[in-house]
């Protein structure tokens, strides 16, 4: 099933995929990455003024990292403002998404901390570096593949 947004795209001929709609009825679209930034613009102009949050996981052990966009239009006078989740995955051999930092501000701390916990290369982020782990810190602890090294007592220690 096809929803609002998604016969928007199509319409104006912007490459997505329908993942459906969530339990709460929030239309759900696949990106690819190389698309990301310009459908992001878009969007914004469209109307989607709120980046409500950003996350990633990991699809699978040696698999794809999805990073996750819930996107809110704000609008005066609007009881219920429309929302829609955009999913863009990434190779895990070379996770690179183009940030949205420049169009959301708000995706600044969000793109890091995917960044810091799964390795996801946020292109033309102004500051991606590690927020909660230590910069000296080796590998992506929330990769279903990450092993956990035996001496993390000594690296918090300092």
């Amino acid at each position: 099933m096809q929803g609002r947004l998604s016969a928007w795209l199509v319409k104006h001929g912007l490459v997505h995929r329908s993942l459906g709609f969530d339990y709460q009825g929030i239309e759900t679209l696949q990106i690819k990455p190389e698309d990301w930034h310009s459908i992001a613009v878009i969007l914004y102009v469209y109307g989607y003024n709120y980046l409500r949050s950003q996350c990633a996981y990991d699809v699978a052990p040696g698999g794809l990292l999805a990073s996750v966009y819930h996107l809110t239009r704000i609008e005066y006078g609007i009881d219920q403002p429309e929302e829609v989740c955009i999913k863009v995955f990434a190779s895990r051999r070379n996770p690179r998404i183009p940030s949205v930092f420049w169009v959301w501000k708000s995706a600044d701390f969000q793109e890091r901390e995917s960044y810091d916990m799964l390795g996801i290369l946020y292109d033309n982020h102004p500051r991606l570096k590690r927020i909660l782990m230590p910069e000296s810190w080796i590998g992506w602890p929330l990769r279903k593949d990450y092993i956990a090294p035996n001496f993390y007592e000594i690296q918090d220690a300092h």
